[in-house]
């Protein structure tokens, strides 16, 4: 799941959540709505976790300097 379905999923729990009037059988809309949003932000802190990890290790491996000796034997 990318960043901007995470944003999307949390949108739509909250239009269920708070904008919504409609009574469905069997189903809280509400509740389904306040999930929604609990996965769309637990998305968005992962991604962000992820994103934040591959950004430090990428400026890490650039300032990385690689000293390389080799030495024969001679007999």
């Amino acid at each position: 799941m990318g960043l901007g379905s995470c944003i999307i999923l949390f949108a739509i729990g909250a239009v269920l959540a708070f904008g919504v009037d409609w009574q469905v059988d069997g189903v809280n809309l509400t509740v389904v709505g306040i999930v929604l949003m609990a996965a769309g932000f637990i998305g968005v802190v992962a991604y962000a976790k992820i994103l934040g990890r591959r950004r430090y290790l990428g400026g890490r491996a650039v300032d990385e300097v690689v000293v390389e000796e080799r030495h024969r034997d001679r007999l």
